[in-house]
């Protein structure tokens, strides 16, 4: 992962091209460069160089290359959380599971080509691996915080641990599908995904 350089100042904005001033837009255009020059291979300073700003600068939208792959995974897992909190008590865990992820991972047409690349990359990126083994875990202990208040477990429990490996495992095979199938449907396969994982765990 990278991190800023002591000492380094921001360097002035090239010409030519609009200074990126926020951070859907260097976003966005870091996926730009990593789609020509692969994602090792483009360094923080051709992503800043490019939009303009200084090291300094990108590094107040992001803490690394690897963050800016990611987007606002904080702000988008609260928003994992509060779609499960959400759901009919009465609706079985499972059911309840694949209702929140579905409706977690449903995009709007003209975000789906970048949502595919930021996949593309998490999955298959070695360099990004470990990075993704952490916010994995974060994704995880919220299923398992969510079965364990359903079932008056602890989070700590078994049970609750293997819903969210298990959880987690069925969303990375759906995504695995989607990019390996070109015009696929993400919310049909997540679906399907998670109705055949409840014929395994329904029953609970």
């Amino acid at each position: 992962m990278e991190s800023p350089s002591r000492g380094v100042a921001d360097r002035p904005a090239r010409t030519g091209r609009p200074r990126v001033t926020s951070r859907a837009d260097l976003e966005r255009l870091g996926f730009e460069l990593f789609a020509r020059q692969g994602f090792d291979s483009t360094t923080v300073d051709d992503i800043a160089g490019a939009a303009g700003i200084g090291r300094r600068t990108f590094f107040r939208y992001f803490a690394s290359k690897n963050d800016l792959v990611w987007g606002d995974f904080e702000e988008q897992l609260s928003r994992f959380r509060t779609l499960l909190d959400a759901s009919d008590p009465g609706v079985p865990v499972m059911a309840a599971l694949r209702e929140g992820v579905v409706e977690f991972n449903r995009f709007d047409a003209g975000v789906v080509p970048w949502h595919r690349q930021r996949m593309e990359l998490i999955l298959t990126v070695p360099t990004l691996q470990a990075d993704s083994a952490l916010r994995y875990a974060s994704w995880r202990a919220i299923v398992a915080d969510f079965v364990a208040r359903r079932l008056g477990l602890p989070p700590s429990h078994m049970v609750p641990r293997l819903f969210g490996h298990t959880v987690l495992a069925a969303a990375v095979t759906a995504y695995e599908h989607w990019l390996a199938e070109e015009g696929a449907e993400l919310s049909g396969l997540l679906d399907l995904a998670f109705r055949r994982l409840d014929e395994g765990l329904g029953a609970v």
